[in-house]
């Protein structure tokens, strides 16, 4: 194959086709040679080598190469370990900037650099070939016709994110077509999208889509495989895996079809990234990558022994964010996925590693910076996973403004108040009414708390009221993988059981999670699944299970119909009514002239809440006035908005309690809109006026609106 090659130029990354020819460009400061390497339908490989290098990038144009072409790099440099240096020309590597690629990682003891086997057997050298278990990267046609499509910019307060899996949430589905179903495509289907629309979501945060190692070596053995994609190794790819389709240049435009069918029914769509740490694992992993392009650049390596790779995410490896370079990595592949990809906003993996300067979580790192700066993603939704594993990770109500967060603590408060520990009340008050404590200060509001009970990682919300312990057997690490500390209760029986009582106290605990979830100040985020009742069989990190037990069964919408529609109903309620998604903090003060303060506090005998009793560690039981006449902030043009008033009680005792209405209350009439020990969501004729006595029955909720 004769391949005529012209200079080219640095910029852009990656390979750029033009129309007429294909500009390919490769960072690398220590590399000592570097080939482009194309290859034809029939794998037969042709090397070019790229001569032009500027500012580290090794550069060419090649004249009448299009989309299409397969192609990969060869990096040439010292094998080093000991001082960190891993080139390897005899691996193929995959373009950090490819835009598609064309198949899977197949586990072979070629991929890795070294020799298996034997002592510090990283440090030796293998000279094994390894192109024909490594996915090409593909040279693509960019154009699509949005046909006008927007990013949506759902006001933060008025968001319902649903935290899913592309291939989870259809490979079930009966109405979407089996071809389909595991798919981009499949989640773009009319099926798919009805069912989102009828919960009311009005965001999808989507497990990672970035090309990820489906097959780690730890899990070969095991006949296991990465399920929820957290090891990525192409930040620009969507993950070939989750394509309905053979062909990588339409597995991008499958991909940009799912957000346009998902925009066009005013969803957006969330993607949740991981630039902590990429699937090259530690220094036994395999060179995939970034590791035989220039390890020193893109890792962090350990100061005093460079061999070693810094790990600050518990995945092997974590990326060097304090380098030009790998800033520029990830806030390239940002903005491609909001420019070129329409996506409306990105969740990021263990956020904390991000921040990380040298060894200290900093909030003014320039990671931080530099997007807050940014005029594409400063406007975009930003959710952090405000946590790794290292000593100071644990950031929770510490990032910036612009960001939202996962907040741990309100799960952990939520978990802990509805399984009857005692001293929660004064925390599941702040959490309730959106963590002023952690995010008023540094200028953010109640939108800043994303709130969830469940997620991908830990129990389902079904697991979570019927198992006390973990059971992950399945994960083949004898139980000993995932959190031992759940903070769940099985309502007395582990597992599954006929017991009518206990099934009778579990549905009623999901309804009392549910309603606090989704009626708390912030913005809720729903595990898929939870609505339907879906199981895990207690396992809580079923990260390698790409199955029945992770995948959504959908018989369960027959099976859990009353689940189901007291969802539907809760999110409707909350649309409904602006009081639950107030835009700023409550003040507790009256508003717009109103007589009542717009939030109270009272304990069920009708009295406010004392300084001693917020402490006092047997109180299990509050309730909560919220004065809809008394929202400060404004409607988008202005208006005032107003809103019904509503007291709600709750009881997470184990004992049935009397709730008495305020005396400053009493003049109204209020009337019941939701009882959890009811399987249904409806107002109910039963009414009350002046200083009535309320039955709340032991571990539930009571809603009463002001008529």
């Amino acid at each position: 194959m004769n391949v005529e090659v012209w200079p080219g130029e640095p910029y852009s990354l990656g390979a750029t086709w033009d129309g007429k020819g294909t500009n390919f460009a490769i960072y690398s400061e220590n590399a000592t040679r570097v080939e482009l390497c194309l290859f034809d339908r029939d794998d037969r490989e042709t090397r070019v080598p790229l001569t032009e290098v500027e500012s580290y990038v090794w550069h060419g144009y090649l004249p009448g190469i299009g989309p299409g072409q397969r192609y990969g790099f060869r990096i040439h440099g010292p094998f080093d370990p000991e001082n960190g240096y891993r080139f390897n020309a005899n691996k193929l590597l995959i373009d950090p900037y490819a835009k598609a690629l064309d198949g899977e990682i197949i586990y072979d003891e070629a991929i890795f650099g070294y020799p298996l086997g034997g002592e510090d057997e990283d440090l030796g050298f293998c000279d094994r070939d390894d192109a024909e278990f490594i996915p090409k990267a593909i040279v693509i046609d960019e154009s699509f016709d949005w046909e006008g499509d927007r990013l949506l910019n759902i006001p933060e307060h008025d968001t319902i994110i649903y935290e899913m899996h592309v291939k989870g949430f259809t490979r079930q589905h009966p109405e979407i077509p089996p071809d389909l179903r595991g798919t981009y495509a499949g989640l773009g289907h009319p099926a798919a999208i009805a069912y989102l629309q009828s919960l009311g979501i009005t965001a999808v945060e989507l497990q990672p889509v970035h090309h990820f190692v489906s097959q780690p070596p730890h899990l070969v053995d095991l006949k296991l495989r990465n399920y929820w994609g957290y090891d990525s190794i192409a930040y620009f790819a969507p993950h070939a895996g989750y394509s309905a389709t053979d062909d990588p240049q339409r597995q991008v435009r499958e991909f940009k079809q799912m957000v346009k069918a998902l925009h066009a029914a005013g969803i957006e769509t969330i993607l949740d990234v991981v630039y902590n740490h990429t699937g090259e694992g530690n220094h036994l992993g395999p060179t995939l990558s970034l590791r035989g392009i220039d390890n020193t650049t893109y890792y962090r390596l350990g100061e005093e022994d460079p061999r070693y790779y810094t790990d600050f995410t518990g995945c092997g490896n974590s990326l060097n964010v304090s380098h030009p370079q790998v800033l520029k990595l990830i806030m390239d592949s940002l903005r491609y996925w909001v420019t070129q990809m329409h996506v409306d906003g990105f969740r990021f993996d263990l956020a904390s590693a991000l921040a990380r300067e040298l060894y200290e979580v900093d909030s003014l790192a320039a990671f931080f910076d530099i997007i807050h700066q940014d005029p594409v993603l400063s406007k975009v939704k930003l959710i952090a996973e405000p946590w790794d594993i290292a000593d100071g990770g644990y950031q929770v109500g510490k990032f910036p403004i612009l960001w939202s967060e996962w907040n741990g603590r309100y799960r952990d408060t939520v978990r802990d108040f509805w399984r009857g520990e005692e001293g929660k009340l004064a925390e599941f008050a702040y959490r309730f009414t959106g963590s002023s404590d952690l995010y008023e200060f540094n200028g953010r509001r109640p939108s800043a708390s994303i709130n969830f009970i469940t997620a991908h990682d830990g129990f389902t919300l079904n697991d979570l009221v019927s198992y006390n312990e973990k059971h992950n057997e399945a994960n083949g690490e004898d139980n000993r993988d995932g959190e031992s500390y759940n903070r769940s209760w099985n309502c007395g029986v582990e597992g599954p059981t006929d017991d009518p009582e206990v099934l009778k106290l579990r549905n009623r605990q999901r309804r009392n999670f549910l309603v606090t979830l989704i009626l708390s100040q912030g913005v809720p985020m729903l595990l898929s699944g939870d609505e339907l009742g879906r199981t895990q069989n207690g396992n809580n990190n079923a990260y390698c299970q790409d199955n029945e037990l992770s995948w959504i069964d959908w018989d369960l919408q027959a099976e859990n119909a009353n689940l189901l529609e007291f969802t539907r109903q809760l999110i409707a309620f909350r649309a409904e009514h602006p009081v639950f998604r107030r835009r700023k903090w409550f003040q507790g003060q009256p508003i717009y002239g109103s007589e009542t303060i717009d939030l109270g506090w009272f304990n069920p005998g009708g009295e406010e809440v004392t300084e001693e009793q917020w402490h006092d560690g047997f109180a299990k039981a509050i309730a909560v006035f919220l004065n809809g006449e008394a929202i400060p902030a404004r409607g988008p043009r202005g208006e005032r908005v107003a809103d019904d008033s509503f007291l709600l009680f709750f009881n997470a005792h184990y004992e049935g309690l009397e709730f008495t209405i305020p005396e400053g209350l009493q003049q109204h009439r209020w009337c019941v809109v939701l009882d959890t020990t009811k399987a249904y969501f409806a107002k109910e004729d039963t009414c009350h006026t002046g200083a009535a006595s309320i039955a709340v029955a032991a571990r539930s909720i009571v809603f009463l609106q002001r008529q």
